[in-house]
């Protein structure tokens, strides 16, 4: 995998912006692959699609693509907010690349975050423009990264180093179950995720408990949170995320 961008494709182009994004989605459609079946490479949708960058001819997966120089930060800025909420309830909603290039246009880290993991929760909602802006009105969205497990950030390239495939397509693929539930179910089942990502390898059932306050705050209308951690980590256990180690004592599997 070539980590360089080919900067003479952007020699006609004055603008930062314009430079990148041709460049990135240049490097993208030749370097890349689809992490849901292996195909190479993605083709590019017209420039007028509303979320969605490239697709893969074989599965017909979806993908947006985000770039920025230096590091990823926890907070994405992204388009309308209607649009994208839209496309997150939607079935055909995309998986998202992330990728971050030095000063020197080589690609230091790229991943995936599959569609799967996103949620209304993860979109915040900006400010609308003012009343003078050229879009007076118009309201926009950020990406709370903080808001995905660790399990749900896929490298295919990490600290200037590309990743196998056959790495990144298991586990891209372990995650798929959750595409399987409402979306009610899998923001359990990704809120207690989190809980666990900030736990230990080992942990104990009793350290899940724990955030049963917080779990609480985030689904109001649930009375039984202890009895929904319960039955989420059953989930997580059956699906290879954790493994039941003894009388409520958990290991994780990633």
């Amino acid at each position: 995998m070539n980590l360089h961008f080919n900067q003479s494709l952007a020699k006609n182009y004055h603008s930062e912006p314009q430079k990148v994004r041709v460049l990135s989605e240049a490097w993208v459609k030749e370097n890349s692959y689809c992490t849901n079946c292996s195909a190479q490479s993605l083709a590019e949708f017209a420039n007028n699609k509303p979320v969605a960058d490239f697709y893969c001819g074989n599965c017909n997966e979806q993908y947006e693509l985000k770039s920025k120089k230096a590091k990823l930060s926890n907070v994405v800025n992204d388009g309308a907010y209607k649009t994208m909420i839209e496309r997150i309830n939607s079935k055909d909603n995309p998986s998202f690349f992330f990728l971050t290039y030095s000063k020197e246009y080589t690609v230091n880290n790229f991943l995936i975050i599959p569609k799967h993991f996103f949620t209304p929760d993860i979109i915040v909602k900006r400010k609308p423009l003012s009343v003078n802006a050229k879009r007076a009105g118009w309201v926009g969205c950020n990406i709370d990264l903080r808001q995905v497990p660790e399990s749900g950030k896929v490298f295919l390239v990490k600290d200037q180093q590309a990743i196998p495939r056959e790495s990144v397509t298991q586990q891209f693929q372990k995650t798929l179950f959750l595409r399987k539930q409402s979306m009610a179910s899998r923001g359990w089942t990704l809120d207690v995720w989190q809980c666990i990502d900030r736990l230990d390898v080992s942990f104990s059932l009793n350290q899940v408990y724990a955030f049963a306050d917080e779990l609480q705050l985030k689904h109001p209308e649930n009375n039984h949170v202890k009895d929904k951690i319960r039955q989420q980590l059953q989930v997580l256990r059956d699906k290879g995320i954790i493994e039941f180690v003894s009388r409520g004592h958990y290991r994780k599997l990633y």
